[in-house]
Order: structure tokens, then C-alpha cells, then sequence
């Protein structure tokens, strides 16, 4: 197993965020983690990132207690993509990728360096070596991401947990990010991401966890777990899960959004 979360609690202070919290993560598996605002989810990131360790219950990682790794033991295993990332200075996004290959900044002007190789490869891996050598900070949202992806892969984990990785990408670069992700976990790598929208996991993930009041409230495949009861109660919209293509593909749509269109279609047609 990947990762292994065995009655995971977690609190700042008096405020318990995550409670008796149980899942593993295959090996070569994507994850979507769902669930609303402040239920935890950024918190359980940390959690299994060894960034908060004031939790009780136990979390390993590649069956290695995360409590009992040094910072540079859990960088062998897993790798991070938060949520946001500000560039301060132009670094060209070879260096970018270089800066997970190691401590020592000399992997930055040693042109036949191991750690070297490894970013190039990490970019072709994600199908953007042609940016090596531009500003990172001349990039789209999307290329932005895909380069923090290729840095995680530099880092040479086999797990990568990825927090809310397409919160600010418009839809094309959207479906490249989702569709490269779901590549990466085809290839082995074993992925855990958060996301807001329950398409996304019937799109891409083998696996769904959705969170609720800080505990699991399902886990499993998305076709199972994800239905219109499960979406309406812990977003509290009422929606309805569709299926389309003989079942390819399945949908969230809102209840009322169907029913006004309908009424404005019917208005429409008397007038």
C-alpha cells in the first residue's frame, strides 16, 4: 500500500477537525479526495505529509511511519503540489524542476549532473521539455502546473499528494492537468488529489474519499460512491447523477438548474 491511514484525529486546540479517520491508497492508484469547504481536507494533507504530527492514530506512507521519517526520508516517498505557488524570482524551468533533485544548489550550473538528467526527463514526462530553458514566470496557469508536476516527479517519490492542482486552471488546461495526472498513476506513481467537482472523479479517479464533518463518509469507485444522495448532502445542493455514452461517462447536474430551464423553455414556447 501507498499510504495507510489507520484512526487518523487530528485538532487545533479544542476544535477537532479530523476524527477516527481509516483508508489506504493503493499502489499506482489516483484518489480524489471530495468534500466542502473546511471539512478537513487540507488538514489531512498535512497530516500524511508529516507537517502536522500533533495527530493521534497512525499514518505510513510506502509502509514507513511518517512520525518516524527525517524531512529528508519523507522526501524519498512522497512529493507535494499545494494548492498555490508564488514565483519570486525568473528562474527558468529547468532550474524550477532542479530544485527537487537535492540539497546542494550545484545542481543548478553542473551541466552533466545526475539530478540534471532527472529533471529533463521529469519534463518529458509531462510532455513540456520545450520549456526547459523559458521563465517559469512567463507561463500560463496551466504550463505553471504541469511544471510543478514534473518537480514532484524530479523528486523521485513514488507517491504525490496534490492539493486542489486545478483550482485556478480555465477547462483546457484543466482536462491536459487531469488527463497527465491520470497518465502518471497508469505508470505506477500513486496520487492522491483534492478537487471540488464530482465529475472530475468519474472522469479520472479509480478511487474516491469523501469527507464530511472532518470522517470518511464513503470511499471507493466513483460509480459506486459517487451518487446524487451522497453529492446533495454534503454540498447541500440538490443534484442528479447522469449517465452518458452507454455509461462511459457520468455527470452532476443541479436539480433546480433542469427544472428552470424547463419552466423557462415552457414560457418561452406559450409566448
Amino acid at each position: 500500500m501507498s499510504i495507510r491511514v489507520e484512526h487518523l484525529g487530528f485538532s487545533y486546540g479544542n476544535r477537532e477537525i479530523l476524527h477516527d479517520l481509516s483508508f489506504e491508497v493503493p499502489d499506482g492508484c489516483l484518489v480524489n479526495v471530495l468534500g466542502p469547504n473546511g471539512v478537513g481536507k487540507s488538514t489531512l494533507f498535512r497530516c500524511i505529509l508529516g507537517l502536522n504530527q500533533r495527530y493521534s492514530g497512525r499514518i505510513l506512507v510506502n509502509g514507513k511511519d511518517v512520525r518516524e521519517l527525517s524531512i529528508r526520508q519523507r522526501a524519498r516517498e512522497i512529493s507535494y503540489i499545494p494548492q498555490t505557488h508564488a514565483p519570486v524570482y525568473d528562474y527558468e524551468v529547468l532550474d524550477v524542476v532542479l530544485m527537487a533533485t537535492g540539497s546542494s544548489m550545484k545542481v543548478l550550473w553542473n551541466p552533466g549532473c545526475e539530478q540534471r538528467k532527472r529533471a529533463y526527463e521529469a519534463l518529458e514526462r509531462v510532455g513540456i521539455e520545450q520549456f526547459a530553458h523559458r521563465l517559469y514566470t512567463r507561463l500560463s496557469g496551466g504550463e505553471q502546473q504541469l511544471v510543478l508536476i514534473a518537480r514532484a516527479l524530479a523528486q523521485d517519490a513514488r507517491t504525490i499528494v496534490m492539493d486542489e492542482p486545478t483550482s485556478a486552471l480555465d477547462y483546457g488546461n484543466t482536462v491536459r492537468v487531469l488527463s497527465r495526472i491520470r497518465q502518471l498513476a497508469r505508470e505506477g506513481l500513486s496520487i492522491v488529489q483534492s478537487t471540488h467537482n464530482p465529475d472530475h472523479a468519474f472522469l479520472y479517479a479509480d478511487k474516491t474519499l469523501v469527507l464530511r464533518s472532518g470522517g470518511l463518509e464513503a470511499y471507493g469507485d466513483p460509480r459506486e460512491v459517487v451518487t446524487s444522495d451522497l453529492v446533495s448532502r454534503i454540498y447541500g445542493v440538490d443534484v442528479e447523477v447522469s449517465s452518458l455514452y452507454g455509461d462511459k461517462v457520468r455527470v452532476c447536474v443541479p436539480v433546480h438548474e433542469i427544472t428552470a430551464c424547463g419552466r423557462e423553455n415552457r414560457g418561452s414556447e406559450r409566448t
